[in-house]
Parts: structure tokens; C-alpha cells; sequence
């Protein structure tokens, strides 16, 4: 199923840790407006980065695959709401996220640098995006803004 002109259901639900492990990835119908609002989303970030293509390497997770990699319980994934990535052609995920922080018209609710990819997470339905800038820092967890390359 085609969610956006350049995403499609299967970049968002691809996991090598589920095939590893039996685990049906498959979004409930439910979700597949918020997916399709993510992969909007994701259209903006594409078009900020020059319209160079992303590569999605975390999209919806199901209960069973967010706790398999001990994902958080409150995790944007499994609602639909957030997508990992990266985008080679632009830049490090460090440039990447310098470029969308300053986007007024992305409406993120989070976008972390995680070190090898980008996290970037929209508000529940109904909410307010909070804007949300971090780096994610091994060992010390998460700190607020974008930390120096």
C-alpha cells in the first residue's frame, strides 16, 4: 500500500529483529491514517532535505516487536506516529536534525539525533507538538538540544 508518493506500508513495517523472530509486524487497520499522516510528514522532512530520499530503518512497531528491543512502552511506533531513518545524500543525522529543527512548518513532537539515525516522532491525535530537540548520548542517556558533531 502506497502511504505518500515516495513511502510505501512496507518500508514502515520491514524489521529484521521481527523476521528473526516469527513476529507479525502488521499494522491493525486502525493505524493506517496515522501512518499515512507520518509518511505527510515525512514528505515535508524529504523536501527540506533537498529532496534527497530517506531510508527508513524503524517505522510502526507492533507490542510484541517495540518490547522485543526493548522499546519504550509509551514509544510513537507503535502508534504509528514516528519513523527512524537516515538520509545519506543530505548529510549525518546530525546535520539532518540541525535542518529540521529550524522548520517551523514540520510539526514534530520529537526529533532526536540518535547517532547513526534520526528519530523523528509526531504528537498523539488531538495533541499539541511539543518541538521536542534531543541527543541521545550512550550511557547518559538523552540530553535537550543538538550536542556539537
Amino acid at each position: 500500500m502506497q502511504l505518500s508518493p515516495h513511502f510505501h506500508l512496507s518500508e514502515f513495517t520491514v524489521s529484521q529483529e521481527a523476521a528473526r523472530r516469527g513476529i507479525d509486524n502488521t499494522p491493525p487497520a486502525v493505524l493506517i491514517p496515522r501512518l499515512k499522516l507520518t509518511a505527510q510528514h515525512l514528505e515535508l522532512a524529504r523536501t527540506i532535505l533537498g529532496g534527497h530520499p530517506i531510508i527508513l530503518t524503524s517505522g510502526y512497531r507492533c507490542d510484541e516487536l517495540n518490547t522485543a528491543i526493548n522499546g519504550s512502552r509509551t514509544s510513537a511506533h507503535m502508534r504509528g506516529d514516528a519513523a527512524d531513518f537516515i538520509c545519506p545524500r543530505f548529510g549525518s543525522p546530525l546535520a539532518i536534525c540541525r535542518a529540521l529543527a529550524v522548520q517551523k512548518d514540520l510539526p514534530f513532537d520529537q526529533l532526536i539525533e540518535e547517532g547513526t539515525w534520526v528519530h523523528l516522532g509526531f504528537a498523539r491525535e488531538g495533541m499539541r507538538p511539543r518541538r521536542q530537540v534531543l541527543t541521545k548520548r550512550p550511557g547518559s542517556g538523552y540530553q535537550t538540544g543538538l550536542a556539537a558533531a
